[in-house]
Formats: C-alpha cells, structure tokens, sequence
C-alpha cells in the first residue's frame, strides 16, 4: 500500500476569489504524472494537494482519513480499476465530490463513471487549464454532462455492441476488463473480493450478456470501444 500525506508550503490565497483552500486528493498509479498533477494544481493558489495515493486500497484510506473536497481519480490501476474504488467512494458518501482524469475517455466509460457518482470526466489529453476548471466546477457542485451524450454511434452493428457492453453492472464491467486483460480466474477472485465459482459464473453471464464466445472475442470487443488498450496481446 503506497500513500503520502502532504503539508504544502504556506502559499498566500486571494481571499476576493475563494474563501478557503480546496483540498485535493490525487490518485493515480505513476508517480511522475501525480507529480506534475501536484505542481499543476499547487499553481493554483485556491487549492492543495493534502494526499496521493497510487492503487485502490490506500486511495480508499486517503478518502476516510483525508475528507478531501475534490478527489481526482484514473480509472486505470493495479488490480481493480477506478470505477470500483469509485463505487466504493460513493457507497461510503453518496455526496463525495469525485473528478475522473483518465486517458480511457470512451463515451461508454465516461457514462458508467458518471452514472457510478463521478461529478465530471476530463480526458488526460486536454490542456491542464481544463483540469483545473474542472476542479473548481466540481467543488462548486456544477452538473456533469449528460451521460447519454456521446453513447451513439453511427454504425448499427457498433451501436449493439455499445448497448450490450452498457447493460453490464458495474462489477461486470469490470470483471470483463481484467478477463479481456488476461488475468486469470483466481487473479480476478483475489482482486475483486469474490470466489472463483461466482468468477466462473459472472464471466459466463457477462459472455452471454455480450454475445461472445471466446477470450479473443472478448479482448477485440473491449479494445474497439476504448475498455482496455488496443495494444493488449491474446
């Protein structure tokens, strides 16, 4: 378990725009990018970044010991991924202000993050003012996007795969992103807290819910709409 609390240093607010700092929470899985998060966000004299975390379990410890007003979170991690500790987040404070940062920014994540709590989804590919405004809006409590929004495509065929990955839980979300990833059945007990029977069973719900019969099915389904990386190997 990797987590750090950190004491910034005294850093002068202009009281005229905020009347009080916004602690952040970051969490993310690579130190270099947590650290270019920190510096990004500590420009901003209205915010401080009070803990990082870089995996589920110490993130999940940061949120109850910290209270952070914004937690910014990416949806990949080792073991299971962002949507679960934020489910997790959400169970614990249905009012728990969460940003998702992630470079998985497919319409149908976005809209399962948006529909598990997340209070907005900002693409690690956009500029770093974008993140910033967003963590002010979310602390302001401003709607996120309709989660609809970008869930069509123009494709017929595509737009039935769409439909079947978007009627899985949340869990069987998951559990089909470590299975496309290759992790083993006894992997995906361990990470996601479950015996391997109720893995065996969920995958055959997941494959008849996604109308797939093989692994590699599985894999290219996940990889044309942005669940995994399109360079995982079968």
């Amino acid at each position: 378990m990797n987590i750090s609390f950190c004491r910034s240093p005294a850093i002068e607010v202009d009281f005229s725009h905020t009347k009080q700092m916004i602690r952040v929470l970051l969490v993310d899985d690579h130190p270099v990018v947590r650290a270019g998060y920190k510096r990004l966000l500590e420009a901003d004299a209205s915010i401080e970044v009070a803990a990082e975390a870089s995996d589920a379990d110490s993130a999940y410890l940061a949120f109850v010991v910290y209270q952070p007003d914004v937690t910014v979170l990416d949806l990949s991690m080792p073991g299971v991924s962002g949507l679960s500790l934020l489910q997790k987040i959400m169970l614990r404070d249905d009012q728990a202000k969460v940003l998702i940062c992630s470079m998985y920014d497919a319409p149908l994540v976005k809209r399962k993050a948006i529909e598990a709590g997340a209070k907005s989804f900002v693409s690690k590919n956009v500029a770093p003012e974008k993140l910033l405004l967003a963590i002010h809006a979310v602390n302001l409590g401003e709607a996120p996007a309709d989660p609809q929004a970008d869930m069509q495509s123009e494709d017929p065929e595509l737009q039935k795969e769409l439909d079947r990955i978007a009627s899985l839980t949340l869990r069987e979300l998951e559990l089909f992103r470590l299975l496309a990833l290759g992790k083993t059945v006894s992997y995906c007990a361990k990470a996601m807290n479950l015996n391997e029977k109720t893995v065996y069973n969920r995958q055959t719900k997941i494959r008849e819910k996604l109308q797939v019969d093989t692994l590699a099915g599985m894999v290219h389904l996940a990889q044309r709409h942005q669940i995994i990386d399109s360079n995982v190997q079968i």
